[in-house]
């Protein structure tokens, strides 16, 4: 969330950040309402001091003897008493619209951040691992999956409807055996603390990461009122909210495997067969919390620690730093990493990296005191997937496929398949 203080010190700035993601300049409209707000808050406190004043005024003209003018300013307390409400809901309204804008703002790109329209002017830093050759056409994972008689859509859309999947046996044990592994790897040689979450958070837990109010439409909302969480990014993020971390407990770096659930709102027509997007996948998710000057540092280890996933699994990828307008609404910098599928023969996204600055600790209240200082500033947060589980597991299928519609097993998974080293079609 932005500083509407840091827009009227720098509203230049402000509208160039969003003329970047293509976005209309905004700030004058920002400073109106803000102006509204001050009146409203200035006005609300000048009739409290007036009536403050006036109440002490009547005991002074009491003792004076000075009737007439007591009952004068007995009648102007009660005139201020009257517009009192009115006055207080005219603040209220005044700080709810330019709050409410505020929020439904995105983030300011970074310098480091290029310039772009979509996903057309990313930036490729980096291509890593060869490109499978096969003397056979390859297949796409869902082939894979029902030619070994392990993946079932059909039944899975008569349980739950479309974008849902059943995987059985091998199938569901190496899926399990990629979140082991990247969980695993993450916590013991990465550093991060595992955490096993909610999967049900309430409004201002997603309000802090900025699922809501923008991306409403795209979450899940159980009976109760509770969220279903789209990203265990959210419990995560939200471990600091409304707290002040002493400076040298950071950098916090945290980790879960969790089941992710998105309504895929804006996703129609979109990778309707498969596993690339559906409305329940698991994915094991990084989140870091660090000072200002630490972020940056943190971002390039975050993206290296999801990269190393891929690179131990032997999965072509490549990195690409997302332009301005690519880029995910609360992120300031990303970095996408898109695995090779040689059934689609392109890079999908596997992981997004992102360095959010203090955009979600404004609206997470998550500060930090630095040591020595009486004063807190507020925390950055970033997040990434070490690795998105249900989409490794298509990367696995299709570059690991053989001829005989048998998949290997990649060499550090064997361990946790009980030395299983190959999936082989169901008799």
């Amino acid at each position: 969330m932005h500083d509407i203080k840091l827009i009227r010190d720098n509203p230049d700035d402000f509208d160039k950040g969003r003329l970047r993601r293509g976005l209309d300049p905004l700030s004058k409209e920002l400073l109106r309402l803000d102006d509204i707000r001050r009146a409203a808050i200035l006005e609300l406190q000048k009739a409290q001091e007036r009536r403050n004043a006036a109440s002490k005024e009547i005991g002074i003209a009491l003792k004076a003897g000075e009737g007439l003018r007591a009952d004068a300013l007995k009648a102007e307390v009660a005139e201020i008493k009257e517009k009192w409400e009115s006055l207080e809901q005219g603040e209220r309204e005044a700080v709810a619209i330019l709050d409410d804008l505020l929020a439904s703002l995105p983030n300011t790109p970074s310098n480091e951040t290029p310039d772009g329209k979509d996903e057309q002017d990313n930036l490729e830093i980096l291509k890593w691992g060869a490109i499978p050759s096969f003397d056979f056409k390859p297949k796409e994972h869902f082939e894979i999956g029902e030619s070994l008689g392990l993946m079932d859509f059909a039944i899975a859309a008569k349980l739950s409807g479309a974008r849902f999947v059943i995987n059985k046996g091998a199938l569901a044990r190496l899926e399990r055996a990629l979140a082991l592994f990247m969980l695993d790897k993450h916590t013991a040689e990465h550093g991060y603390m595992e955490i096993n979450p909610p999967l049900l958070v309430r409004d201002e837990a997603m309000f802090g990461t900025a699922q809501l109010p923008k991306f409403r439409e795209d979450q899940f909302l159980v009976d109760n009122g509770y969220w279903l969480i789209p990203t265990a990014e959210v419990p995560l993020t939200n471990l600091v909210r409304e707290s002040i971390v002493e400076e040298g407990d950071l950098p916090l770096r945290f980790t879960a495997g969790t089941y992710c659930f998105r309504a895929e709102a804006g996703a129609a027509g979109r990778d309707t067969r498969g596993m690339i997007r559906q409305h329940q996948f698991y994915k094991v998710e990084l989140v870091s919390i660090t000072t200002p000057e630490q972020a940056l540092a943190e971002h390039e280890r975050m993206t290296a620690c999801a990269e190393k996933i891929l690179q131990d699994l032997n999965l072509p990828y490549r990195k690409v730093l997302l332009c301005a307008g690519d880029m995910g609404f609360a992120s300031k910098k990303t970095y996408d990493l898109e695995v090779w599928l040689p059934g689609q023969n392109m890079y999908r996204e596997i992981s997004s990296c992102s360095n959010c600055g203090d955009f979600q600790a404004r609206r997470m209240g998550a500060r930090f005191r630095a040591a020595g200082e009486k004063g807190t500033q507020f925390v950055h947060t970033l997040n990434g997937s070490g690795v998105a589980v249900g989409r490794c597991l298509v990367a696995v299928l299709e570059n690991y496929q053989q001829s005989d519609g048998s998949v290997i097993i990649p060499n550090v998974l064997q361990p946790y398949m009980n030395g299983l080293d190959r999936i082989i079609p169901m008799a």
